[in-house]
């Protein structure tokens, strides 16, 4: 299974930090977007300071106040020790930064994990050259940390940071991680948009790989329409096929969270074919302000997007009062994972209520979702109880799955009378081994234990 502490921090950090030196640094280091190619300089150690005044000056102030990041991490708190980390990342030169990386193999997962964020945060916008050097190192750690690099290094020069992805793309071909984004091209489009939107849209076109050429186009319409939707729908009538449908949902998802009523009139205004698609992004965004008026405008809806805008409205709807929004998914029917979606929420609220809710619930497919998604998500109930209640599920597969993950909390606590269960139920043999040796069974979310489609 997946930690999600470190994915967790990792997501919460990665979004932050480059705004956070950029700010120190105090000024826009972006190149001009016409500068001819000669122009284009390599950016290894051309920032040594981000906070300005002499590196001996800074450092000297550091050591004043900055331990070492085993100290840090004994720091009680971790915000403290997130922004201790930064304040001692942010005054680095590029060669301090690669003594520290080497430090970060000492660490334990999740302290290495957010030590690393931050680092190659800070190195991407000084020596990213340099830092995209030592993730080839790292092996799969550093295809995580390689889209922060890219990330910070196009945040303050996207035209260095475009000329480098062009002349390495296989480089970029399997980043992961916070900051990758879709892919290199859609994380240099973004953040160069922030800065020139124009020159980001002119290198998005001059791409040749279609699927670069589709992630940057939507990415920097995205970022458009942040602040001017009616320009982004603009450049999106230039475009054709799959990049104009991309481009429409980016609009659309936008613009449904500030103005619904302005997104609704141009949805209607687009192309037959389009408008399923581009109204349900709208209201994923719309319900996350308004899930009851959104829930109204899923019926004009067909298809898989109304599948899809029912389960976006449900989610977001679960947040605030889940059995409204679990009475409205049973007026829809059975047919998609909403249901798995708002019991995931339901059951960690108020599971009394859940549990009375599905008791309501006739046989059948919705009845099987609600059941799997409340069993995985009620970690705080009665085991032996939740495997009653999955052996209530219909679908054979989706039943095992529910059982599994009950009976795996039940060997936690009760061991004796758990095996006593797994041996005498009809799980399958590989099944049973599983949960006897204590190896837990990994799911949930959509999938997972009856919480949604199979996909």
């Amino acid at each position: 299974m997946k930690n999600t502490t470190t994915i967790g921090i990792a997501a919460l950090l990665v979004g932050g930090v480059g705004g956070y030196f950029t700010g120190k640094s105090g000024g826009n280091n972006a190149l001009s977007s016409d500068m001819p190619n000669d122009a284009l300089h390599d950016t290894k150690k051309v920032r040594p300071d981000s906070a300005g005044g002499s590196s001996t000056a800074n450092a000297a102030a550091r050591d004043k106040k900055v331990r070492s990041v085993g100290d840090i991490f004994a720091t009680p708190g971790q915000s403290a020790r997130i922004q201790a980390l930064v304040e001692l990342y942010a005054g680095m030169d590029a060669n301090q930064l690669q003594a520290e990386a080497d430090k970060l193999r000492l660490l334990p997962q999740n302290q290495r994990m957010m030590a690393s964020i931050l680092l190659f945060g800070r190195w991407g916008e000084v020596d990213p050259t340099g830092a995209l050097e030592e993730t080839k190192k790292m092996g799969q750690a550093g295809m995580f940390v390689k889209g922060t690099v890219l990330q910070s290094w196009a945040s303050v020069d996207p035209v260095n940071a475009a000329k480098y992805f062009s002349e390495n793309p296989r480089e970029f071909s399997r980043m992961g991680g916070p900051g990758g984004g879709d892919n290199g091209a859609s994380t240099i489009a973004s953040e160069w948009a922030k800065l020139d939107p124009e020159a980001a849209l002119s290198w998005a076109n001059t791409l040749s790989n279609a699927a670069d050429k589709g992630n940057a186009l939507s990415s920097v319409v995205r970022e458009i329409a942040t602040k001017d939707p009616t320009k982004a729908a603009e450049i999106a009538s230039g475009l054709t096929g799959e990049d104009q449908t991309r481009a429409y949902e980016s609009i659309a998802q936008q613009w449904g969270s500030s103005d619904f009523s302005a997104a609704k009139a141009w949805i209607n205004s687009l192309p037959a074919d389009a408008r399923n698609q581009a109204m349900a992004s709208a209201l994923q965004s719309y319900a996350a302000t308004d899930p009851v008026k959104a829930s109204q405008e899923v019926a004009s809806l067909t298809g898989d997007s109304k599948t899809q805008a029912i389960e976006n409205v449900a989610q977001a709807w679960a947040r605030t009062d889940p059995a409204k929004a679990a009475a409205w998914v049973a007026e829809q029917g059975a047919g998609t994972g909403a249901m798995g979606e708002v019991m995931r929420s339901w059951a960690t609220q108020d599971s009394s209520a859940a549990l009375t809710f599905i008791q309501a619930q006739p046989q059948g497919e919705l009845r099987d979702q609600a059941v799997g998604s409340y069993v995985w998500a009620n970690n705080t109930g009665d085991p032996k109880a939740s495997v009653a209640l999955a052996e209530s599920i219909t679908n054979e597969q989706s039943r095992d799955r529910a059982i599994m993950a009950s009976a795996g909390r039940w060997m936690q606590e009760d061991e004796a009378a758990a095996k006593t269960y797994i041996q005498n139920s009809n799980l399958n043999d590989r099944a049973k081994e599983m949960l006897l040796s204590g190896r837990q069974w990994g799911g949930g979310g959509r999938g997972g234990f009856g919480g949604g489609r199979g996909r």
